[in-house]
């Protein structure tokens, strides 16, 4: 379930700090200046903000978890990474771009926001792994649950557990070294 929290992380961070590097190209109307402390504010509350949103809905679907049926299919990592990634390319490319617009008028803020969002998404897989560790189990939600990669959407009924050496992620999302 942290591999789909993580799996979006990576691509935004990135695509964030090159809209942030483009970003600093144009003076803007505000100034670079002022583009990066406001940048730096964006950053900071985009990361908060995502890395504690709907943590309550995690907690009670983790909370309510049953250990995985031997009929359960558990998706592999690099499965689950490729699929996410696929899907939310369109909504990537259009962060990207008005990061990149937004930057013509207050320099790598766009970008820096976009890199906070995807630092918070990290972060907050890092929180999941840390409570999977504590509680020796890993957490994992049906394939055909996830609708549009929410691994605490509406249609998730609740998550499965195994032991941690089940799969090939490790706890929070992480490849399995």
């Amino acid at each position: 379930m942290a591999v789909i929290v993580r799996a979006g992380a990576a691509p935004m961070v990135w695509l964030g700090v090159l809209a942030a590097a483009v970003g600093l190209v144009p003076e803007g109307l505000t100034g670079r200046r002022i583009g990066l402390y406001g940048g730096a504010a964006l950053f900071l509350v985009a990361a908060a903000v995502v890395a504690v949103g709907r943590m309550g809905r995690y907690r009670e679907l983790e909370r309510t978890a049953t250990r995985a049926a031997r009929g359960d299919i558990l998706q592999d990592r690099a499965v689950t990474v490729r699929n996410r990634r696929r899907d939310h390319r369109w909504w990537l490319l259009a962060a990207f771009a008005a990061a990149v617009g937004l930057s013509f008028a207050v320099p790598a803020a766009g970008g820096m926001l976009l890199a906070g969002a995807g630092t918070g998404l990290w972060l907050k897989a890092r929180a999941l792994g840390r409570r999977e560790s504590a509680a020796e189990k890993l957490l994992w939600v049906r394939t055909d649950w996830v609708e549009g990669g929410r691994p605490a959407g509406a249609r998730v009924k609740g998550y499965r557990t195994t032991g941690p050496a089940a799969g090939d992620a490790a706890p929070g999302g992480a490849r399995r070294r």
